[in-house]
């Protein structure tokens, strides 16, 4: 093993004042991964090393080349933050793109990121959440290589894996090469939900898959690009750096929260089911310390649970019946550990039922987040979740066939 760090070493010719800094940083990559307090048990975790953490394998790509990152506060190698070790390198980093909830993802969900300059580095900080979500041409000019390193959870609609879409397209037109660290999908053992409708494609769903996917990014962006799916059928210049260690059954353990409502093991496993429910009257927990564990409404036949959102800056300023008692059912608490085996409509369902003014129930929000027209209109006519779940089959066996072309990792 450090036979290959000095090889590293000699290969990229650092400085003496930074070899301290390298041989911490290359150590860290075979840490593992850091357990988190929930009941969860993540065993495997401790068998994976992710792509950030192989540095011989992309740090002589790197030598002599003007660099751009796309990244957030999972983008770690250990303790340490990516951009410190590269930095720590003496490598010529530029610029870093932040995706929703910025670059130290303390920002709220659907929060405005404003550019600024990291404090801790100097370096410039460039939004791409708000109206600029694509890298401009301008922005690109100085740039060699862009690496793309982000924690995602296996969510159609959760916007990181959208952020790489417009990253790569960039990219591409203007000939700049990309490069994946890849990362462990914590939901990827599955796939389920409905297929993209392109009539609904929108920054929370970009491509033609389901909603729960089944691919890590590294996957996700090899799909992207040989499938043509970027603008002008284009295809960028792609370099992925793979997860060790990993399948798609490991049970993975993040070091770190993927996004602030996002707090552990649990909230992770629910989120692809419960997220749904943003696009309706009920709440998710947002303005608790335990989002997207519980669901609830300011009525008692919703159920015995209860909980009251508040505002909480930089998790949720202003939620879902702030400040009203809402009734419901907290997963912490429950038995019923349906939806920690997958993705499921049952909740979405009797809660749709439990409802008064049905009219209301579903938000504007709710075919555009689902990425369907047609979920919503077979809830109202009463379609069981089996049957529902029953309609998806055939798309879905189509879509496992595509995802089967593009695995890293063995299933």
């Amino acid at each position: 093993m450090y036979k290959t760090y000095l090889k590293a070493l000699q290969l990229i010719n650092i400085h003496k004042s930074s070899l301290c800094l390298l041989v911490f940083a290359l150590v860290t990559s075979n840490l593992t991964a850091q357990v988190d307090t929930d009941s969860t048990s993540m065993t495997d975790s401790v068998k994976v090393q992710v792509g950030a953490a192989q540095m011989n394998k992309y740090i002589p790509l790197l030598k002599g080349k003007k660099i751009a990152l796309v990244v957030n506060q999972t983008s770690v190698v250990g303790n340490t933050h990516l951009v410190d070790s590269l930095l720590a390198l003496n490598l010529a980093i530029q610029k870093v793109f932040a995706p929703e909830h910025g670059f130290r993802g303390k920002a709220d969900a659907g929060e405005h990121v404003k550019n600024s300059k990291d404090t801790k580095t100097n370096l410039p900080i460039i939004s791409l959440y708000g109206k600029n979500k694509k890298p401009s041409p301008q922005q690109l000019a100085d740039i060699d290589w862009v690496i793309f390193d982000i924690q995602d959870v296996g969510a159609r609609f959760y916007t990181y894996i959208s952020t790489m879409h417009l990253v790569m397209e960039a990219c591409a037109e203007n000939n700049k090469k990309v490069l994946v660290l890849d990362r462990p999908n914590p939901n990827g053992h599955y796939v389920a939900g409905p297929m993209l409708d392109s009539r609904l494609k929108s920054f929370v769903g970009m491509h033609p898959i389901p909603i729960v996917h089944g691919l890590t990014v590294g996957e996700l962006a090899k799909m992207i690009n040989q499938e043509k799916w970027l603008k002008g059928r284009q295809s960028c210049n792609l370099t992925l750096i793979k997860v060790k260690n990993y399948t798609h059954q490991t049970r993975y353990n993040l070091p770190v929260k993927p996004s602030p409502n996002l707090p552990n093991n649990l909230s992770i496993a629910l989120y692809p089911s419960l997220c749904l429910f943003e696009g309706t009257q009920i709440s998710v927990g947002r303005g608790t310390y335990s989002p997207f564990q519980m669901i609830g409404y300011p009525e008692k036949k919703f159920g015995k649970d209860t909980f009251t959102p508040k505002s909480i800056p930089g998790m949720s300023k202003y939620p879902k019946h702030q400040n009203k008692v809402c009734y419901g059912i907290d997963f912490r608490h429950k038995d019923n550990m349906e939806l920690m085996k997958g993705f499921s409509l049952k909740y979405l369902i009797d809660y749709y039922h439990k409802f008064g003014n049905k009219a209301k129930f579903f938000n504007g929000y709710f075919d555009t987040l689902v990425g369907n027209f047609s979920l919503q209109q077979k809830i109202k006519k009463g379609w069981t979740a089996e049957a529902i779940e029953k309609s998806w089959e055939k798309d879905l066996k189509k879509y496992k066939a595509l995802r089967r072309k593009y695995l890293l990792y063995a299933e």
